[in-house]
């Protein structure tokens, strides 16, 4: 390319030249061909990564007043808007030194309050801003430029997506035409400059000799003549170097354009090459690890299975003795022998044919498809005496036996939000992400049991025992939900047997967000999900942002907590579980009573029990009124605190005093066969059962997701590819809308969900969506003109 470069400066310095000679005839010319030196730098046009430079300038900066706090209220700050982030100092001096904070506009809510104040927040309480500007002029000129970059940056990080997308493509299509390909056009292009280089020298050639023999002419007459024969060969010259400087561009741009494609491609494939390797390396240190520990449990399987008899045996345990609480809490019971059971579970492998007698022991069913491709389940197991007033089904259709080569999407999947990976519906189950959130009011009959307690710290223990309950199936569940498209609701109306009614909608598409409302005669809840999520090859790490809300009609007792960090262990090999821990705290805003809840992460070094739960109810003094422990897979109990004694000498941690304990939940037993179909509880079985009148957005209408209950993966992949490139059109066309109408000076309100309301939660100060109670009278007259088109 230098050689290239080097020629087309030459040619175009040459033709100047001679062009300057030729305006001037009756001076010499002082520049030939023998005289012309190679240039000492070559001057290229600005790259791509240059041209990038120039777009990532500033694009506002200016002073802006900023809320501290309740002492020194608003105070001035200099605020730098650039690459899609809004950047504050305290003053000017200090860009590009010490930033105070930051806040990423690709994920971020803009809120307008009055003519002056405005907020900016990603949906956590350490990354918003409270701004005033001077004037309604400076805010206006402000907020525009914000939204222009937000739905910049939303739109450069989907190309980044589609870039990469490109790339996997063009990885798997190269071939040797290809290559061959573009050497011949090389070739051709090359022999093109060749035949320029040819043509010039003969040009210049006869150029210069005529320019010699002027030099040597002292007669007028043979001058005149000599100077057009200069003329006309300097007009071929400068026809020949138009045709190089034309053939030189050619080249170099076809040069170029494939020099950073194949660039490209190579980083890429480098980058993931590493990945595949230490992956590899991972897979091989596990595999020698499970030899050895087959080896060893095959010798010692005789002292495995009598040991675990041994542990079945009832333990009892005397009055005056002591019991631990998950190393944080100790507690005693005076009300006589108390018997408590520890059950020891070993997860073993079955023969295959007694799989399947499990799979169908106690249940016969037929199916039968109807016209809309929808499975009816009928069941010759009899009817109970609480007969629901609607029946409903009681399992699915069994998850066929299709394989999956996981390591073939495993390297695209490194680094990224688990809502951007690209996942076939082999890995997932049959309910949508809106389901299983609606899944948590699985034991909803311990919110019942919690209103009806006069007392709130025994009222707090039953709201602590359902939040517990919503794990309970995340042992064996380890599916992934399908991700819910932008618009799409799910109602659940149990009112006729549980005595609730629930509806969640997707609010929110950049970042994903789902928000849910359920209501009861009694009590209300509502709560807004939004997490943060990464893959790291070898685990899958989710971490809620979101607050849950809990209030009881009748007392007013207002609940709020936060849900628990949820790891999924062995992605790449190996059986997959999945592991909750981390602390949660339930407040109750009336009377500041507090639930501090511990989760214990799972340890193989560990004596205490897995899965383990403990935790106090205090008042706003920090007094502890009761103990609660079990684990969130099976059971949670509570007991009173009558006394408390001094630390404990070896742990130095408190011993309470307690009455005898007594049981807030115990998790139903798993259905007959459950691991045939995704190890559905009954509850979640009913979740996606057709019914009539819902909204045409509704979960249990998406096509690919009735496909895969229906056992049709091939065709569920289809579907799910075409439901997502049809909302990535309908996002570019929001992207589209949102710049036209901002670029003509007005405000652009951005996609407004239907059956929920953005506002400010008054308790954590975040931007929540509640409902607005619409939705029932809407199903009442099926009025869905407001629904969205996104099936």
């Amino acid at each position: 390319l230098y050689c290239i470069n080097t020629a087309y400066e030459i040619a175009k310095y040459t033709a100047l030249c001679f062009l300057d000679s030729l305006l001037k005839p009756a001076q010499k010319p002082n520049c030939t061909l023998a005289k012309l030196k190679r240039p000492s730098s070559v001057t290229m046009p600005p790259t791509s990564n240059e041209a990038g430079d120039l777009k990532s300038s500033c694009e506002l900066k200016g002073w802006l007043n900023k809320w501290t706090n309740y002492l020194k209220g608003y105070q001035k700050r200099w605020f730098v808007l650039s690459n899609g982030a809004l950047s504050y100092y305290r003053n000017q001096f200090e860009v590009g030194q010490t930033c105070r904070g930051s806040i990423n506009l690709q994920g971020a809510f803009i809120h307008t309050e009055d003519s002056c104040n405005f907020v900016i927040s990603n949906g956590t309480t350490t990354q918003t801003f409270h701004l005033k500007a001077s004037s309604e002029v400076e805010r206006q000129k402000w907020v525009t430029a914000l939204e222009l970059a937000r739905v910049r940056a939303i739109r450069e990080a989907e190309s980044d997506e589609e870039e990469e997308m490109k790339l996997e493509n063009a990885l798997g299509s190269i071939d040797k035409n290809e290559v061959h390909c573009m050497t011949r056009v090389l070739q051709s292009k090359l022999d093109d400059l060749l035949t320029c280089q040819d043509i010039i020298t003969k040009h210049g050639s006869s150029l210069q000799k005529s320019l010699s023999e002027v030099e040597q002419i002292s007669n007028g007459a043979d001058l005149s003549a000599k100077v057009r024969t200069i003329h006309e060969r300097a007009t071929l010259f400068r026809i020949t170097i138009d045709a190089m400087i034309n053939a030189c561009h050619e080249y170099v741009d076809y040069s170029q354009s494939q020099g950073c494609k194949w660039i490209r491609l190579l980083q890429h494939e480098h980058r993931q090459r590493i990945t595949l390797q230490e992956q590899l390396e991972q897979l091989a240190r596990q595999l020698s690890a499970l030899e050895r520990a087959a080896m060893k449990e095959a010798k010692d399987h005789g002292e495995a299975l009598s040991s675990v008899d041994n542990f079945n045996e009832e333990e009892y345990i005397d009055a005056d003795s002591t019991m631990k609480s998950s190393g944080n809490l100790e507690y005693s019971t005076n009300s006589g022998n108390l018997k408590f059971r520890e059950v020891i579970n070993k997860e073993e492998e079955e023969e295959e044919e007694e799989e399947k007698r499990n799979k169908i022991d106690g249940y016969r069913f037929a199916v039968r498809q109807s016209t809309q491709d929808i499975t009816n389940l009928e069941f010759s197991k009899p009817k109970s005496k609480e007969a629901l007033s609607q029946q409903r089904r009681q399992c699915i259709p069994p998850k066929p036996n299709v394989p999956l080569n996981l390591w073939s999407i495993m390297k695209n999947c490194i680094g990224k939000e688990l809502s951007k990976i690209p996942m076939p519906v082999n890995t997932n189950e049959p309910l949508s992400m809106l389901q299983r959130l609606t899944e948590d009011l699985e034991y909803s009959s311990i919110v019942d049991q919690a209103a009806q307690c006069g007392d709130v710290y025994e009222q707090m223990c039953y709201v602590a025992a359902f939040t517990v309950s919503s794990y309970s199936t995340t042992t064996n569940r380890t599916g992934k939900p399908f991700n819910p498209l932008l618009g799409e609701t799910y109602e659940l109306d149990r009112t006729d047997d549980l005595g609730w009614r629930s509806l969640c909608e997707q609010v929110s598409h950049h970042p994903p967000a789902a928000a849910l409302h359920a209501e009861s005669q009694r009590w209300k809840l509502w709560q807004e999900f939004t997490m943060s999520s990464k893959f790291r090859g070898k685990y899958l790490s989710i971490v809620p942002l979101g607050y849950s809300h809990l209030e009881f009609l009748e007392s007013g007792n207002y609940y709020i907590w936060r849900k628990v960090t949820t790891v999924v262990h062995n992605i790449i090999v190996g059986k997959l579980w999945i592991d909750n821990y981390g602390d949660m705290t339930i407040e109750e805003k009336k009377h500041g009573v507090k639930c501090h809840l511990k989760y214990i992460p799972y340890s193989y070094f560990s004596k205490d029990t897995p899965r383990k739960v403990t935790g106090v109810v205090t008042d706003k003094d920090g007094v502890v009124y009761w103990v609660l422990k079990g684990t969130w897979d099976d059971h949670m109990e509570c007991a009173k605190v009558i006394g408390q004694s001094e630390k404990h000498s070896s742990t130095d941690k408190p011993v309470y005093e307690t009455m005898p304990p007594k049981l807030l939940w115990k998790r139903n037993p798993p259905l007959p066969g459950a691991e045939t179909f995704y190890n559905f509880t009954l509850f979640a079985v009913q979740l996606n059962e057709e019914e009539e009148g819902v909204a045409p957005t509704d979960s249990r209408n998406r096509p690919d997701q009735r496909l895969m209950e229906l056992g049709n993966f091939e065709d569920a992949n289809l579907e799910k590819i075409r439901l997502e490139e049809k909302q990535r059109a309908a996002r570019k066309q929001r992207e589209i809308e949102a710049e036209q109408t901002i670029s003509g000076g007005r405000e652009y309100k951005g996609y407004e969900p239907v059956w929920f309301t953005k506002h400010r939660d008054p308790w954590t100060g975040n931007i929540i969506h509640s409902f607005n109670g619409k939705y029932w009278e809407h199903k009442s007259r099926q009025d869905w003109s407001d629904c969205p088109d996104i099936y």
